[in-house]
């Protein structure tokens, strides 16, 4: 029997029609026979960070029960980012798509490949925005939940653009 485990990913694209290459993603991922797609959030248009000369980038969030392990798991979200020819320049490059697990079933790892939950999550509004909108009570680590963390960063360039 596979047991069933609880994920949160985020989901970002400033290349190639940002916000088609977000619903995309999310069809592959709801296509996967070992995930099940549950909540999506709507899509936020967000400043870039760390590198600031490229165009804006289009945000997400979901959560998602999978069969999968951790190590499978990102390892899946790797291939469907290569497949949207994902390239990695150097860091906070643009990027067709980006895949990020922000929670895994609410374990902990220190992996230098997989680090959980994700390490600086509760610090960007263009995560914790669209998770506050899908799962206000969601505890992100031991930083508190999504909807106290969300309203900290709300002065921060991250708009609701669209619902998916």
């Amino acid at each position: 029997m596979n047991t069933y485990r609880c994920a949160v990913i985020a989901l970002g694209s400033n290349l190639h029609q940002p916000a088609e290459q977000i619903r995309r993603a999310l069809a592959a991922l709801a296509a996967h026979p070992h995930i099940e797609l549950e909540k999506t959030s709507s899509l936020y248009l967000t400043a870039p960070v760390g590198y600031d000369n490229q165009p804006d980038f289009v945000n997400a969030v979901c959560s998602i029960r999978t069969t999968l392990d951790g190590a499978a798991l990102l390892a899946e979200l790797n291939r469907i980012e290569a497949e949207f020819g994902r390239e990695r320049s150097f860091r906070n490059a643009p990027r067709t798509l980006d895949l990020d697990i922000i929670d895994y079933n609410g374990e902990q790892s220190s992996d230098p490949h997989l680090t959980l939950p994700h390490p600086r999550a509760h610090e960007r509004g263009f995560v914790m925005i669209p998770l506050a909108e899908i799962l206000p009570d969601f505890e992100v680590g031991k930083h508190g939940k999504a909807a106290d963390l969300a309203a900290k960063l709300e002065d921060e360039a991250v708009r609701k653009w669209e619902v998916v």
